[in-house]
């Protein structure tokens, strides 16, 4: 008797196979590619151009077993399931699995889940459709484009820049970004405005500040001493009272479900975590986690997504969810909706937990501590979106005298609404001063005890985060949501770009090379270009355009910029300028640059060969020591740990777990610090003698074990005796590291790991 035959479900990852597997039953054979299997070959550019953009892909070297294993598997199958990621991509791999393994038409099905749940997963296969080829088109097209630009440019940085280097086309736009930014901050000329404030009375109800608004109704910039030296002639030279009193309701709702873009936004600030490390996580979160009790359990839908989209079952169980975990009053009654902004693919709903009513709580005991977190974040964004609005009860007091008007605000929750839920947060979190204010009525004489005047400056503005860079890259229409944490990954691996506690700063190198394609390849690094092929790449997905039509168009122009700038870059040798520290040799005293060696960047002296001193490299802080005035410098510990300390530790001894801000004390104009750990921190000042001192007990956050941070080398403080022994034991591993730190520097090469000729534009 035959063997009957069961049916081939293919997926990219063991894990979505293990979660798809326990849906099916045994009828189906469940099996992961483990990604792509076919590819344009890493050697050479792969790509026919002549003959209309033909691409030669070949099976990806090294997988031969695994393509054998599936081409058995398939012969002995009745049908095969293609059940590969719901986007282009996931398109694309479906159909080299069916290319690759010589699958026939009759015999091949696509299935898709936004999310791997039993119902979703049973349903797919049910309803099974053919492989969409504008999909896969567009996708070809995407790696065709990326594979062009990388392969013709890179090879010229290699001869007029240094060897190693890469181009792409979307990572050179983001590159572009962040140098541009920087010159921004360089050119950027402060303003002068003040701040004027009345700290007013009224006889048994306290006092209060109100801050000056203007004349009448017009709000008015103070820009000068001279203007605010009138003001207050003219207030201490009358009487105030109060103007007007406004009561009102307001009402703030919430914000939508997340898509890639602003989970990554998010993550970064109230998680820490990086766009690529978001993305994997969420990666498993979709494709299944083991969970007590339930077995492997798909808990987010799918991840890459730039839809607002809910579908109504959603809808449904977040209202059953809500009514019944906080009440009636929490719903708003009808389902929230949100509009896709215009251009989004939206081809999958927003990120959301697939069953609202498995909570962060039923999971903690059974998921990673990351897992836990992001897989909290979004279901609490989503709980929340469909909450009822947070209302405030706003009070405004307008104060009047000799015709200058000062105002004053305070607003308090009278109804949580959706702020039980989640809380939002920003890039610029800081600290909203709203202090209470006394019940006045519109007449009432008022008592001017104190006028505060502060000069201020227009500050530039902020470095990119990796939150900041991803949100603009997606209002600017750069990328798409698969293609944001890798091209951010890229610029920092290729070190264009470094990181700087959170904020990017592009390298000398960064800002040559984005100089070089703004001068040669101005198409390349013009973000509305840029942006306009995504829509072209849009327009194929949607079988509007022919993908090698777009192909052909975009080469005969790239083509023509590439010849010219071989011809007019003839013999010549772009030098990247040294990276100049502030640190001096402790050798020869000459200012210390930076490079980079396989340990990763580093101090060396230039004065090589007659000087080959190197040190690890420091991060100055914002501010001055509050003992010597000198720079304040992040180190790490041999444990790991951060602190911050006096540049002259040796001499100064200041040492400290907390971290320094730009502002300084009001009072007593020193540097101010705050505790160490994510989302807002209040400043405080650490003077002693200053009226504005803050105590350790009452300065807040994670008070550590130890009472100083760790003992330094400069600091030469004595160690314990357990520390000494660890010291000793890793003595041989340190000294190994530390003599190719110094070969690196002593070469006066960057000593960068090589840079192969394999994927150098790769944007992804």
């Amino acid at each position: 008797m035959a063997k009957r035959k069961t049916n081939l479900v293919i997926v990219e990852s063991p894990a979505k196979a293990k979660t798809i597997g326990k849906y099916l039953g045994n009828d189906y054979k469940v099996t992961a590619s483990m990604g792509h299997l076919r590819d344009l070959p890493k050697s050479v550019l792969g790509v026919d151009i002549e003959n209309g953009f033909t691409p030669d892909y070949r099976p990806v070297k090294g997988r031969e077993d695994t393509i054998a294993a599936l081409k058995k598997d398939a012969a002995s199958s009745e049908t095969v399931y293609l059940a590969t990621d719901p986007d282009r991509e996931g398109e694309a791999i479906s159909w080299h699995l069916k290319e690759l393994l010589e699958l026939p038409d009759d015999s091949v099905r696509r299935v898709t889940f936004n999310e791997i749940t039993k119902n979703v997963v049973r349903d797919s296969i049910e309803h099974p459709r053919a492989i969409d080829m504008d999909l896969v088109d567009a996708q070809q097209a995407r790696r065709i484009l990326d594979r062009i630009v990388g392969y013709k440019l890179s090879p010229l940085l290699w001869r007029k820049i240094r060897r190693g280097l890469s181009a792409g086309r979307v990572q050179s736009v983001a590159t572009r970004m962040v140098v541009d930014r920087e010159n921004e901050i360089k050119n950027f000329v402060p303003e002068e405005y003040w701040h004027l404030d009345a700290v007013l009375s009224v006889d048994g109800k306290g006092s209060f500040t109100a801050r000056y608004y203007g004349t009448g109704d017009k709000k008015t910039e103070l820009k000068n001493e001279e203007q605010v030296q009138r003001i207050i002639d003219d207030v201490t030279a009358s009487t105030f009272s109060v103007k007007e009193v406004k009561r009102s309701e307001r009402k703030k709702n919430p914000p939508p479900p997340f898509i890639t873009s602003t989970l990554q936004q998010d993550a970064s600030r109230k998680l820490g975590m990086t766009p690529r490390r978001t993305m994997s996580i969420a990666q498993q979160l979709y494709e299944g986690v083991d969970i007590q009790g339930e077995g492997t359990v798909g808990l987010i839908t799918y991840m890459r997504t730039d839809s607002l989209r809910l579908s109504d079952v959603a809808l449904n169980d977040a209202k059953s969810f809500i009514t019944g975990r906080y009440g009636e009053s929490y719903h708003p009654g009808s389902p929230r909706r949100f509009k896709t902004k215009s251009g989004a693919q939206d081809a999958h709903e927003a990120i959301r937990p697939s069953n609202v009513f498995i909570t962060p709580d039923d999971i903690k005991g059974s998921v990673t501590s990351d897992q836990y977190k992001l897989y909290r974040l979004i279901w609490s964004r989503f709980v929340a979106c469909q909450m009822s609005p947070a209302v405030y009860d706003s009070l405004t007091i307008d104060t009047v005298s000799g015709g200058h008007v000062f105002r004053a605000s305070h607003s308090v929750m009278k109804f949580s609404g959706y702020t039980a839920v989640y809380e939002e947060s920003r890039d610029d979190e800081k600290e909203e001063k709203n202090s209470p204010l006394p019940d006045l009525h519109e007449g009432m004489p008022l008592k001017l005890e104190e006028i505060k005047k502060e000069q201020k400056f227009t500050q530039p503005p902020a470095r990119y985060t990796e939150a900041t860079l991803i949100r603009e890259m997606e209002e600017t229409g750069v990328g798409r949501p698969s293609t944001y944490a890798p091209t951010i990954s890229t610029i920092l691996d290729r070190e264009y770009v470094v990181k700087e506690g959170k904020n990017l700063r592009p390298t000398p190198l960064g800002e040559v090379v984005t100089k070089l394609m703004e001068d040669r390849f101005s198409d390349i690094v013009d973000l509305k270009f840029t942006a306009r092929m995504e829509d072209s790449l849009d327009d194929v997905e949607k079988g509007k355009r022919d993908w090698k039509d777009l192909l052909e168009q975009f080469y005969a122009g790239f083509s023509k910029d590439l010849e010219n700038a071989e011809k007019a870059l003839e013999g010549e040798r772009i030098k990247v300028p040294d990276e100049v520290s502030e640190e001096k040799c402790d050798i020869c005293g000459r200012n210390l640059v930076v490079k980079s060696g396989r340990f990763g960047r580093f101090l060396a002296c230039p004065g090589y060969p007659e000087c080959s001193f190197t040190k690890p490299l420091v991060i100055e802080m914002p501010g001055k020591c509050p003992r010597c005035g000198s720079r304040i410098l992040k180190r790490t510990s041999k444990n790991g740990y951060t602190y911050y300390a006096c540049e002259k530790l040796k001499e100064c001894g200041f040492i400290t777990w907390d971290v320094p801000v730009k502002d300084n004390c009001p009072v007593c104009g020193q540097t101010m610090f705050k505790k160490s750990g994510r989302g807002f921190k209040k400043p405080f000042c650490i003077n002693e003698e200053c009226p504005n001192f803050v105590p350790e007990d009452k300065r807040g956050g994670y008070k550590k074990k130890t009472a100083e941070p760790p003992a330094s080398e400069e600091a030469k403080d004595s160690k314990t005796e357990k520390e000494t022994k660890k010291e000793k034991k890793s003595a041989s591993k340190k000294k190994t590291a530390k003599t190719e730190t110094k070969k690196a520097g002593g070469t006066k090469s960057t000593g960068r790991k090589k840079k192969t000729a394999e994927e150098p534009g790769a944007d992804s």
